[in-house]
């Protein structure tokens, strides 16, 4: 019984250390973005000197949506179930929001690139939340001891 409590702890941290792996390019470019937006706006006082006008503040959400869910990434580095619940559920706002703005059968090779983003974000949270639920969930042998 103990061998088989002991591999599904071995999983478990497979899965938490491919989430974390998969996770941190996704964080490392989110903020290198934050930065330089930031940066633009301290330098040239404007976050996007080539922003067309009259841009509909809708087309502003979903970067916005997916900026919040990789930080859903970083918090599931320490709480996972947290994390992950944080990182699907602005995940899903903002394919709902695609789907609104850009039907999948509508032009799809254009729209591509916003679907695949959201599914490589998505993956991770999804890992974060498994791993939070198997690791809550320990037989009964393991919290005696």
């Amino acid at each position: 019984m103990t061998g088989f409590s002991n591999t599904g702890d071995r999983a478990t941290k497979r899965m938490r250390r491919i989430a974390r792996i998969w996770s941190v390019p996704i964080i490392a470019y989110s903020l290198m973005q934050l930065i330089g937006t930031v940066w633009n706006w301290v330098t040239i006082g404007t976050a996007d000197p080539y922003a067309v006008e009259g841009y509909p503040p809708s087309e502003a959400l979903p970067p916005i949506l997916m900026f919040l869910s990789v930080l859903g990434l970083g918090i599931a580095w320490r709480w996972e179930r947290l994390g992950g619940a944080i990182t699907l559920g602005f995940e899903l706002a903002v394919l709902s929001l695609l789907l609104m703005q850009r039907p999948i059968t509508q032009d799809y090779h254009r729209w591509a690139i916003p679907y695949s983003l959201s599914m490589v974000i998505v993956i991770p949270g999804i890992l974060f939340l498994v791993c939070g639920w198997r690791s809550r969930r320990r037989p009964a042998s393991q919290n005696s001891a």
